[in-house]
């Protein structure tokens, strides 16, 4: 049985009756844990970034959906308590699909309690149902730290010793529930003695390249390198890059790819030098009602992230997205806890047939 590397740190964890977080806008000066014991101070924080990576917020979401009903009582309230959580919960952030999935797993464990109590003519226990959301709750993040080693497990046949690899953004621990995506099979093969080149873009404007991915290696003992995302291109043509590895957002049902902005350019150049892009992600991050990457909504982010300290300037506008659209043509692989798969060309029958299958399930 595999198991997960100490990174010494814990990205989310439920306790004495509250949601605790790990700071990541203080990060990596301060490792801050931050306490949630209702839904809008928490929409707060997904909105600043507090907490992020599209599986870490499925897994909070669905931590969020059980703050929302602690204080209930009895059987209406508590419905009415459930329906608003997902409501406020799912609005957070729009693109990343993992926090709706997270929300709406337990939304449908609330409903089925409270159909199976009325059904059966019960009495509705308050107390009772929230414990067992909370179970629920338990068992998704739980499901999401199986998923990363599955994840990594399934990546790591396709990596050398030595190899190269180039990343952006952020798809490490700090992301997810558990190990990570991206990051998860660099953190896994240096646990089994592997060694690994990181390279990892700084990732403008917020930085989480410089900030988390740089954090997370280093402190894993594994080399890595902060560039700027400018120097991707040279990095690239001085053949110093086996793979480049990114985790996801989004996925649609035929391959395309939402990540972090600045993914779409990488890939292209990716392209243009014969470096393979392979993308991990669990199924939960797979859309399979999304047809293409031009039907997921891109956020758009405020102006203060790019000005910084300066502030918005007058006359000035700003475009800032959070993600873009990588068409899945310029994916080598896509990596899930499920598998390795390709999503265009010959040989993506094996993903139709694989999105379909998530599709029936979430049907």
């Amino acid at each position: 049985m595999t198991t997960a590397p100490d990174l010494g740190f814990t990205t989310l964890r439920w306790a004495d009756g509250k949601l605790l977080l790990l700071d990541q806008t203080k990060l990596p000066q301060i490792q801050e844990e931050m306490e949630f014991e209702t839904i809008p101070p928490l929409v707060d924080a997904i909105q600043r970034l507090c907490v992020r990576g599209a599986p870490a917020l499925g897994c909070a979401g669905a931590y969020g959906m059980v703050l929302g009903v602690l204080d209930a009582e009895g059987r209406e309230q508590w419905s009415a308590a459930l329906k608003e959580s997902a409501s406020l919960l799912s609005a957070a952030r729009p693109t990343a699909v993992n926090l709706v999935v997270g929300v709406q797993h337990i939304l449908n464990f609330g409903e089925g309690l409270l159909a199976a109590a009325a059904a059966a003519s019960d009495k509705f226990d308050v107390d009772l149902a929230t414990a067992k959301l909370l179970d629920q709750a338990i068992a998704f993040h739980e499901a999401d730290t199986a998923s990363c080693l599955a994840i990594a497990e399934n990546c790591l046949p396709l990596l050398h010793d030595g190899a190269r690899v180039l990343t952006h953004c952020n798809a490490g621990a700090l992301a997810t529930g558990g190990l990570g995506t991206a990051l998860a099979p660099l953190h896994l093969g240096a646990s089994r003695g592997m060694n690994f080149q990181v390279y990892a873009d700084e990732t403008r404007p917020l930085r989480q390249g410089a900030r988390l991915t740089a954090w997370e290696m280093a402190r894993n003992g594994v080399p890595v390198t902060v560039l700027p995302d400018s120097a991707a291109a040279s990095l690239l043509a001085s053949g110093g890059v086996d793979f480049v590895i990114v985790g996801s957002d989004r996925i649609a049902a035929n391959g395309d790819v939402c990540n972090k902005i600045g993914t779409f350019p990488l890939a292209v150049m990716a392209a243009r030098f014969n470096v393979p892009v392979l993308v991990l992600a669990p199924a939960t991050t797979i859309d399979p009602f999304c047809p293409s990457g031009a039907e997921i909504p891109i956020e758009q982010r405020a102006a203060e992230e790019i000005f910084g300290e300066d502030g918005a300037r007058e006359g000035v506008e700003v475009y800032n997205p959070a993600f873009d659209v990588t068409p899945s043509s310029l994916v080598q692989h896509i990596i899930t806890d499920h598998g390795v798969f390709q999503a265009h060309g010959k040989g993506c029958e094996a993903w139709q047939s694989y999105v379909a299958g998530l599709g029936n399930d979430r049907a």
